[in-house]
C-alpha cells in the first residue's frame, strides 16, 4: 500500500511515516516501479504498537531501543519485556496523578454548581466585601 493510504488507515502523517522509516522505527519499504513507497500490509500491527507506545509517552529513544530488540530475534524477548514493563509503570504512575488532577477538577466544579445553587435558593446578591480599616496593610501577591 502506498504511504497515503497507510497514514489514513493509521492516523500518522505521510511525514511521520517516513521519519519513522528514517530513523529505523519502521523497516524502509519496498519501492515500485516509479519509486515510490510500498507498504506490506503487515506493518499495520507495528504501527499501531507504535501509536500505542507513543500515546502512553514513551519517548521514542526508546521504542528505537525496542525496536532494535525485536529486530534481533527472540532472544530479547526478557529484555522487551522490562522495557515495557518499566514503561507500564511509568504510565500507571501518570495515570494515579491524573486521577488526582480530575478529582481536583471534579470538586472545584462542584464547587461553583454548589455556588449556582445557593444563588438561586436564596435569591440574593452575592455579599458584599469590607472594607479594610484605616490604616491597615495593603497584601502583595507573589
Amino acid at each position: 500500500m502506498k504511504i497515503g493510504e497507510l497514514a489514513k488507515r493509521t492516523g500518522f502523517s505521510a511525514h511521520t511515516l517516513r521519519y519513522y522509516e528514517r530513523i529505523g522505527l519502521l523497516a524502509y519499504a519496498d519501492r515500485d516501479r516509479s519509486g515510490q513507497r510500498d507498504y506490506d500490509a503487515s506493518v499495520l500491527t507495528w504501527i499501531e504498537f507504535l501509536g500505542r507506545l507513543k500515546a502512553t509517552g514513551m519517548p521514542i529513544r526508546e521504542m528505537l531501543r525496542y525496536a532494535a530488540l525485536r529486530e534481533r530475534g527472540a532472544d530479547t524477548e526478557a529484555q522487551r519485556r522490562e522495557l515495557l514493563a518499566q514503561h507500564r509503570d511509568r504510565v500507571r504512575a501518570r495515570i494515579a496523578e491524573l486521577s488526582d488532577c480530575l478529582l481536583v477538577l471534579d470538586n472545584k466544579i462542584a464547587g461553583y454548581a454548589g455556588t449556582e445553587t445557593r444563588m438561586k435558593e436564596y435569591d440574593t446578591a452575592p455579599p458584599e466585601r469590607r472594607q479594610k480599616p484605616a490604616g491597615a496593610r495593603r497584601a502583595y501577591a507573589c
